[in-house]
């Protein structure tokens, strides 16, 4: 019986129940700001925020609910699901760590990888011949989400490891191994490292 050379990484729940906690923190932070006086926020009694402009603090409030909202309600159908997070194997990797989790990655299809890091979270961002074919997958919604990620990663793949039960440093080593072994394309750590 053939060996086969596959790694798992489960999805981390308490990394996944502090993520949703940390995230309707900000939406109840959201939520106060958008209860504030509009004549309160222009006196600037007590506090200045957001140069007491009222529809700036408004704004923020809306953006903070809407944002943080769709990262704790994601945080709450990651805890419940079921499936790995990462599965590398010789055929290739199955994303399912990732807010528009990409599923199966083949080997042939990787020209390269990197890292990108965005407000001090670090992504494993992996490299693909064709990266529309990944930006369609999905209804209009995570079109649109893919089409972001891509335009902030430089690929719509990118798997953070906060949802997943390992260290950054621990998957962009296993990644890089994999890579090396299985992938036809050579190693060119293909989407830039940015930081944002």
């Amino acid at each position: 019986m053939e060996s086969t050379d596959e790694t798992i990484i489960e999805l981390s729940r308490t990394r996944l129940i502090l993520l949703t906690l940390g995230a309707f923190a900000f939406v109840a932070a959201g939520a106060w700001l958008l209860s504030l006086d509009a004549a309160e926020i222009r006196s600037g009694r007590g506090f200045r925020l957001f140069f007491n402009e009222p529809l700036v603090v408004y704004g923020a409030g809306l953006a903070s609910i809407l944002f943080f909202g769709a990262c704790g309600v994601y945080g709450l159908v990651k805890m419940f699901d079921k499936k790995p997070g990462l599965v590398l194997n010789s055929s290739g990797v199955v994303d399912n760590a990732s807010g528009v989790a990409a599923g199966f990655i083949p080997w042939s299809e990787v020209i390269g990888s990197g890292v990108v890091e965005i407000q001090k979270q670090k992504m494993l961002v992996i490299g693909v011949r064709d990266s529309q074919k990944y930006i369609d997958r999905g209804g209009a919604l995570r079109r649109a989400l893919n089409r972001a990620n891509s335009g902030m990663t430089g690929s719509p793949i990118a798997i953070p490891s906060v949802t997943l039960k390992i260290d950054f440093s621990e998957l962009v080593s296993l990644f890089n191994r994999y890579q090396q072994k299985y992938c036809a394309a050579p190693r060119d750590d293909g989407p830039a490292a940015r930081e944002s």
